[in-house]
């Protein structure tokens, strides 16, 4: 067993600090109180507002997408985002275990089934090949989809995880999922600014989903976005999270069951000063990604590193330990020396709500959940 004390003075010294040292800590360092006191002072602080339709636009510029949908969390964003693609009661979405509960929690919200599919180890995002090989054995095509031999239930999406802004080997799954005509919807909630092949992640599926959670490498306090090439989508996206209301100039008029999933225009104020500042953290992270990959190595410690032909963000920056036992005395140790680490997150499968829902061996899962530990990764 390795001794951790270097490695928790190194980061204590990396973050020039002897005081507890938090996992990841947004930075405010533009115009976040011009922007929210703009919204004071015209008194346009809830669901409309120039600020609303500035982030919506700035997101659509940033993944280079066509439009995007402003949505309170990411959550609700990725709720919308499966029902659009046609993901109703009954109906199938392939995922992965090794994920945030969001992402499972957002399938259940359309009343649909989540199955549970194994990771790539380089990626820790769903795995082609576990995608693959499932529907090789249980997959159906027939007339209106795909459909799973087992349970009888369609296949209606594929909700690949970005893993801690790690992209998953999309052009794989991809290929995968057009042969099954299987739609993709890209739970990007980790992966603001990060890159395949040259493109935005979120770009890729039908839909994809940011979250601009507190703790996101860039945060509007809540708040998530919805991005898509689909003119279609997106309009009905607005429509559906905005209560489903028929526009008019004084009645109100809702002609289906929609959600109020509207974006406050003082978090979107706050999100579109941050947004202005994302190159200059995805630069700050990177140079800290780097400094991290070189110390570890003289540690004989793996830090995770982005893919070739991939660009990550860097959000959460994680190290992989060698045994569950040696992760459990590094999160004892560095914790109790007031330095934050984090396991990933347990299964999903082994969350009571979820443990009777579909899954594959979960063998690369099962070897990461022993051994990856995230480190703080704030931009100093």
């Amino acid at each position: 067993m390795r001794n951790f004390d270097i490695v928790t003075e190194y980061i204590k010294k990396h973050y020039d600090t002897r005081d507890f040292i938090p996992l990841h800590v947004p930075r405010f360092r533009g115009k976040e109180k011009e922007y929210v006191t703009q919204c004071i002072d015209t008194t346009y602080v809830s669901s409309v507002g120039k600020f609303v339709d500035r982030f919506e636009e700035q997101m659509a510029e940033i993944t280079e997408t066509k439009k995007a949908i402003a949505v309170v969390n990411g959550t609700s964003g990725i709720h919308i985002a499966l029902r659009l693609v046609g993901v109703n009661a009954g109906d199938e979405v392939l995922t992965q275990a090794l994920t945030f509960v969001a992402t499972a929690n957002a399938i259940i919200y359309n009343n649909a089934f989540p199955v549970f599919l194994d990771v790539d180890l380089d990626t820790m995002g769903l795995s082609p090949l576990a995608v693959e090989e499932f529907l090789d054995k249980y997959g159906e095509i027939r007339e209106n989809g795909c459909y799973n031999k087992g349970t009888g239930r369609k296949i209606s999406a594929c909700l690949p995880m970005h893993t801690f802004g790690f992209p998953v080997h999309l052009d794989e799954l991809i290929s995968v999922c057009n042969r099954w005509k299987i739609p993709i919807v890209e739970d990007a909630a980790e992966s603001l600014g990060s890159e395949y092949k040259g493109r935005s992640t979120g770009s890729f599926g039908e839909l994809g989903v940011f979250s601009f959670n507190g703790n996101k490498i860039v945060t509007a306090g809540g708040g998530g976005a919805i991005v898509t090439n689909s003119i279609t989508y997106a309009e009905k996206g607005k429509f559906l999270t905005t209560t489903a209301k028929q526009p008019h100039p004084y009645e109100y008029f809702h002609s289906e069951v929609g959600y109020n999933y509207r974006l406050p225009n003082i978090n979107a104020a706050l999100a579109c000063a941050q947004l202005e500042q994302l190159n200059t953290f995805l630069a700050e992270k990177r140079v800290i990604a780097n400094e991290y990959a070189n110390f570890f190595k003289t540690r004989g410690i793996k830090f995770k590193l982005e893919l070739p032909d991939t660009k990550a963000n860097y959000w959460l920056m994680c190290v992989e330990l060698e045994t569950k036992k040696e992760r459990n005395a590094f999160l004892e140790y560095t914790n109790g020396q007031g330095v934050m680490t984090r396991p990933i997150w347990q299964l999903m499968f082994r969350l009571p709500m979820f443990e009777s829902f579909q899954k594959d061996s979960q063998k690369n899962a099962t070897y990461l959940e022993d051994r990856i530990v995230n480190i703080p990764s704030s931009v100093r």
